[in-house]
């Protein structure tokens, strides 16, 4: 597997936060809408805002718009590259 420096360093960005963690545990059982985020992570919209752009950034996460709320989901196929980079980057080439 060829890595993207640049598009894997924003996706581990993603990982570097507690409550960006906590927002992915969130997502893990459904899409979950940001009021609903709002309530569950007890931080303010502008903060909330910020760490769901970080996180449709490093493509883990996927919004749609829908009325005037935002629903956030995991994002399927950045969490299988999130999983291939981080076997990728963790795996040992012995030379033999």
């Amino acid at each position: 597997m060829e890595l993207d420096t640049k598009r894997t360093a924003a996706m581990f960005k993603a990982f570097c936060d507690e409550n960006r963690i906590k927002i992915l545990l969130l997502l893990s059982t459904e899409e979950k809408c940001a009021c609903r985020l709002l309530e569950e992570l007890n931080v303010t919209q502008p903060t909330l805002s910020h760490h769901m752009k970080i996180l449709c950034d490093s493509g883990v996460v996927v919004g749609r718009k829908e009325g005037k709320w935002m629903h956030y989901s995991i994002s399927e196929e950045g969490a299988d590259y999130a999983l291939r980079c981080l076997q990728e980057i963790t795996k040992l080439n012995r030379i033999k």
